[in-house]
This record gives C-alpha cells, sequence and structure tokens, in this order.
C-alpha cells in the first residue's frame, strides 16, 4: 500500500482533479497504478494454467453493494485453491474502496463500476534463473457496467438458451469457487452465440438439470412459488442469496433442488441474478416464452422492486435509460 497517498491526494483534489485525471488505476501487488502499468508476466499461473480466482461486485451510485460478501467469498475461493494473497480479507476490502473512490472521477455519468479482485498463484520462474516476482499476484481493479449492451435485456427480456456443453460437475471441480477456468461456461456461450447472438446460455449439470451461465444463476417460478438450481452445482452468486432472501421476506416460497428443462417448460416466469443485472426477468428459454408472457411477471417484478428498495437506487431506470 505504499501508494495510498495518491488516493488521499485525488480525494482532496475535489472537482478540480477531474480535469488531470484521464486513466483509471488498479492496486497491483501493492502499488496504486494507471491500468496501462500494470504489466502480468506471461508466465504467471493465472494466464498460463488458469491458476487463479477472482470476485466481482458492483456499485450503485458509486456506493459499493454487499462489498464484504464478495471479498469473504473470494477467501472462500482461495482456501479452496490453497492461494495464500499475502494481504488479509480487511486490507483487501480497504484496498478495493480505495481503488473505487481513485477512480470515481472517470466514472461516466449514469453509470456504475463493477470492482472484481484476481489473485493468481504467481509467476514461474525458469530453473536456474532468478525469480521476478516472489508470491501471489494480486490485482483490484474497476470496469464500467455495460449498461448499453445489456439495456434490452430489462426492456424485452433475455432469451435463455441451453447448450449441449455441460457444466463441469462438482467431483471434477467444484463450480463454488470462482476461478480464472471458465472455459467450460465459455465453450457453451460460444455454442449458443454462434445461433443466437443475443441470447445468454445456461448450462444443464451432467444430470441434465440446469444449473448455471456465464457468471448468473437461474430461477423459475412454478406455481407462484421461487425454484433455483442447488448450490452444489452451481457459484453461489451473492445476487442469487440476495434474491432468495428478498423472496422470503416477501413470503414468497424458495425451494433449492434440481430444476430439468421440463420444470423450465411449465414455469410461469424466471429471472437470472448477477452481480451486474441484480434481476433480470427471462422472455424465453431455448426459444419457448413463458406461461406468463408479461415481462417482467408479477413475482420477479415484485423481487426486483424489492432489490431497488434493499440497495436504494433503480438500477432498472439505470438499465432502461441506456436502452
Amino acid at each position: 500500500m505504499s501508494n495510498d497517498s495518491n488516493v488521499v491526494d485525488m480525494k482532496r483534489g475535489g472537482d478540480s482533479s477531474r480535469a488531470n485525471v484521464r486513466e483509471r488505476v488498479a492496486w497491483f501487488n501493492g502499488e496504486l497504478l494507471p491500468e496501462s502499468q500494470v504489466r502480468v508476466s506471461f508466465r504467471d499461473r493465472g494466464f498460463k494454467f488458469g491458476d487463479a480466482v477472482f470476485d466481482m461486485a458492483r456499485t450503485f451510485g458509486g456506493r459499493p453493494f454487499k462489498l464484504c460478501e464478495h471479498v469473504e467469498r473470494l477467501y472462500k475461493s482461495l482456501a479452496y485453491v490453497r492461494i495464500d494473497p499475502g494481504i488479509s480479507l480487511d486490507e483487501m476490502l480497504t484496498v478495493s474502496a480505495r481503488v473505487i473512490e481513485a477512480n470515481m472521477p472517470l466514472l461516466p455519468e449514469g453509470n456504475d463500476y463493477w470492482v472484481g479482485q484476481r489473485v493468481s498463484r504467481g509467476v514461474d520462474t525458469p530453473a536456474g534463473e532468478t525469480p521476478i516476482q516472489a508470491g501471489p499476484t494480486v490485482i483490484v481493479e474497476c470496469t464500467p457496467l455495460p449498461l448499453a449492451a445489456r439495456a434490452k435485456n430489462f426492456r424485452d427480456g433475455i432469451d435463455v438458451v441451453v447448450p449441449s456443453v455441460r457444466r463441469t460437475p462438482p467431483e471434477v471441480l467444484s463450480p463454488r469457487a470462482k476461478s480464472h477456468n471458465y472455459l467450460n461456461m465459455i465453450i457453451g456461450d460460444l455454442e449458443v452465440r454462434a445461433h443466437r447472438p443475443d441470447a445468454w446460455a445456461v448450462l444443464c449439470d451432467t444430470n441434465g438439470n440446469l444449473a448455471e451461465g456465464l457468471g448468473s444463476n437461474i430461477f423459475l417460478v412454478i406455481d407462484g412459488a421461487i425454484h433455483t438450481p442447488r448450490e452444489d452445482f452451481v457459484l453461489p452468486g451473492v445476487s442469487r442469496a440476495t434474491a432468495i432472501e428478498l423472496a422470503r421476506e416477501l413470503g414468497i416460497p424458495v425451494h433449492e433442488r434440481d430444476c430439468s428443462l421440463y420444470d423450465a417448460s411449465v414455469a410461469e416466469e424466471a429471472f437470472l441474478t448477477s452481480t451486474s443485472l441484480c434481476i433480470c426477468p427471462v422472455h424465453t428459454v431455448n426459444g419457448a416464452p413463458m406461461r406468463d408472457r408479461g415481462v417482467p411477471g408479477p413475482v420477479t417484478r415484485r423481487l426486483m422492486d424489492a432489490y431497488k428498495a434493499l440497495v436504494e437506487f433503480d438500477y432498472v431506470a439505470q438499465y432502461l435509460r441506456h436502452a
């Protein structure tokens, strides 16, 4: 944290600092640097093998939401893959908050940030050579949310397509750890987008039940109750947990269970959750409209309204302004 003073200087600069700030900054192995100066070695194990984990929170009106929960999940992922980040959880929270604050002057009006923490096992050094880096690679960074690209999902609903590719089973690699090894879901996503460029892939598990998509969890509404795949087979998303908590507060039954494609075909409604989307209605699954053709349906709308109240921010209106 040797460059923490840079953050303080930017804070004290007030509005006058905006004219001098041209590039977002990221925290890289203990230093706050312009993004263009962050250099990850081609021998880094995260690049070579996907031997890394990460997590992503988001802001609402510039305020981070459940940052602590995201960082706690990051440290669970680190424990699973046996990487010591060399920085405590509390320090990671402090750094993340400072990176957000340092980048606020560059946030486009009406937009918000993803804030991510990425940790690899570090750099492999060829035998007999002097190590260029000792220990893990640690990066904390901000990226503007893709509001314009995803706005139509809130206007029209998401079209979900299930590819032939199956989700990596938990007996092979636990989906509960958020690792850099996303190739399984990327291949499924590529298959779907080759036929439906605007569709979102949701993979089935090896038993043929719905699992998850590339950074998203799926929920079905059947007979007024909410059903979602079991945590053993999916990443336990923070937004997923928030939706479940809100549903229970509203008195809506929630069942975590195996959900088949038959269940999807008879569901009145469906929605996806993710850090960026929060809660977003689904229009079709494999081309078939949900039985309640409203977008969103009544149960999904109640949850979206509850989510907006919880974060004290109308994220749906934020997206639609970019449609």
